[in-house]
């Protein structure tokens, strides 16, 4: 009762100052003030305060907000464990796997096979090479034909 009473006074003290700044002639701002100051007076008239209400001072509700709480930890925290340790499909491949290579042992590697190669690359620069260019003959043929193009 109390919070209908204080939302239709909120609404009726926006909508007097909504109508001081419309005399005002700053409509823009009215509008936007107006509007504001309706939303307690639509939600005490669509119920959603006496729900607010109930629902703040039920301990039913609280409790339930709890279990879904909970609920939300155990997902949560689940699907890290599950994340961590791989789905039950990739474990089953990696037992599979496993047991494979227990049956059959893969054959020993050659010693050389082991060594790391320290020969010449055979990567190709990507860059062309260029001549190296003596020092002072730079190339100001964009300079020259811009200054040409001014008329200089």
């Amino acid at each position: 009762m109390i919070a209908e009473t204080v939302c239709s006074a909120v609404a009726a003290a926006g909508l007097g100052i909504a109508a001081v700044t419309a005399y005002r002639k700053r409509f823009l701002a009215a509008t936007r003030i107006a509007a504001y100051s309706l939303v307690p007076l639509g939600l005490v008239m669509t119920g959603v305060v006496d729900w607010l209400a109930d629902t703040a001072f039920s301990p039913t509700a609280w409790a339930g907000f709890g279990v879904l709480g909970v609920a939300w930890l155990l997902f949560a925290s689940s699907r890290a464990v599950e994340r961590r340790r791989g789905t039950r499909k990739e474990r089953k491949e990696a037992k599979a796997g496993a047991q494979r290579e227990a049956v059959a042992p893969a054959a020993p590697a050659a010693p050389s096979a082991s060594a790391p190669s320290l020969g010449a690359g055979s990567r190709q620069s990507t860059r062309p090479a260029t001549a190296p260019r003596a020092e002072g003959s730079e190339d100001f043929s964009d300079i020259e034909a811009i200054l040409k193009k001014h008329g200089i």
